[in-house]
């Protein structure tokens, strides 16, 4: 009987943890840019998704968006901006710089190069 309950419990658990994770409420911290040299800049660290996930750029200023990759995970190898063709080799504990151009008002997304982490 003491078994049947702590499987029960267990289980219930479970199922409100992978409940949690896909459905629930997680905050986004948007990044904000730093204006240099005429420049925007950003630094997105890559450790387990992309952080900050959300960038707000002002439209018309070109930036510069610079990947930090931390995690190993080949899923997060590569950032892809299919809205500009660019899909970029993020090596490990190396800055690369995504140099995008005055941007348009509009909502541009980014993710991995197998497209489970996304940011925009």
């Amino acid at each position: 009987m003491i078994t049947k309950i702590t499987v029960l419990i267990l289980g219930l658990a479970a199922i409100g943890f992978i409940l949690w994770w896909f459905f629930g409420p997680h905050e986004t911290a948007a990044g904000e840019a730093t204006l240099l040299d005429g420049e925007q800049q950003v630094a997105v660290s890559v450790d387990g998704g992309y952080q900050p996930s959300v960038i707000n750029l002002k439209a018309g200023i070109p930036s510069v968006l610079t990947f930090n990759r931390k995690d190993p995970s080949s899923c997060l190898d590569h950032v892809v901006f299919s809205d500009f063709g660019i899909n970029a080799a993020l090596p490990e504990h190396a800055d690369v710089p995504i140099n995008l151009a005055a941007l348009t008002p509009g909502e541009y997304n980014f993710a991995c190069g197998m497209n489970m982490f996304h940011g925009k």
